[in-house]
């Protein structure tokens, strides 16, 4: 009989919530520890159209990388806000929901090794190890790998086909694509570490303007490709891993979750 509690420490092995951000939230947001669990749904979001399906699939669970309940305090549980209405539907359909954010995206086999892995970068590494895990595998956040050498416009076909999206935004360093670093998520702050490990390539999101009038000054092609599509990479991986430790379990990966930014083209 798997339980709620199975599935956090599980995610706990996977991804240590000792790697997480102190500003982060993550592990059991909702839910009792020993409730069984029949099926799971993952999903990269916790929101509305999410919970909506778990509740249509009769799943006990949802597992995503981002959290429920983030950013400010949260001072009561009503109808008058967007997380509040969340956690009262999973309430009153006894769904548990548990999320790994930032510790998924430094831990290994997490969000970033399966964004490189989704560009295709051959001998992908973590450009600046944190630390080692107690099975001595190493962490951190951007990992680099090459690719054929090849114009900035062939690579940015690539990554729009790869990752699915539906455009891209992105400065011209004036060099070819052949070592290329990435980063699930806002990790433009990082490109000094691209820059030092000798990338000429950032694939990341969020990316502000002056972060690319720095990277054009400093000669490194940046792109953004948008917080979902840049971490949506990893959920199907997820629910992989969760389908092979609880054979018991039903997993599930979200039909309806999509990215709320579109481009008016």
């Amino acid at each position: 009989m798997t339980t709620v509690a199975d599935v956090l420490q599980f995610m706990e092995d996977l991804a240590p919530s000792s790697l997480m951000e102190s500003w982060d939230n993550g592990g059991l947001l909702c839910g009792q520890r020993e409730q069984r669990v029949h099926t799971i749904l993952v999903a990269l979001d916790p929101f509305h159209n999410v919970i909506q399906e778990a509740i249509d699939r009769h799943a006990d669970l949802i597992v995503t990388h981002h959290p429920l309940i983030f950013g400010d305090a949260l001072w009561a549980v009503t109808g008058d806000t967007e997380t509040g209405r969340c956690l009262m539907t999973l309430i009153q359909h006894g769904i548990a929901a548990i999320n790994a954010h930032t510790n998924l995206d430094l831990a290994p086999g997490g969000i970033n090794d399966a964004l490189a892995a989704a560009l295709g970068l051959e001998n992908p590494e973590i450009i600046r190890p944190l630390g080692t895990l107690p099975d001595g595998r190493a962490y951190g956040l951007l990992r680099a790998g090459t690719v054929g050498e090849q114009p900035l416009e062939a690579f940015l076909s690539r990554v729009k086909e790869r990752l699915h999206c539906d455009g891209l935004r992105y400065v011209d360093g004036g060099r070819t694509v052949r070592k290329v670093a990435v980063g699930g998520g806002a990790c433009a702050g990082e490109m000094g570490d691209a820059i030092s490990a000798g990338c000429d390539t950032l694939v990341t999101s969020d990316v502000k303007y002056n972060q690319f009038r720095t990277a054009w000054e400093k000669g490194l092609n940046l792109i953004d490709a948008g917080h979902f599509h840049t971490e949506n990479p990893a959920m199907p991986i997820l629910a992989e891993k969760l389908r092979g430790a609880f054979p018991d379990v039903t997993v599930l990966f979200s039909e309806t979750h999509r990215d709320c930014m579109k481009f008016f083209q």
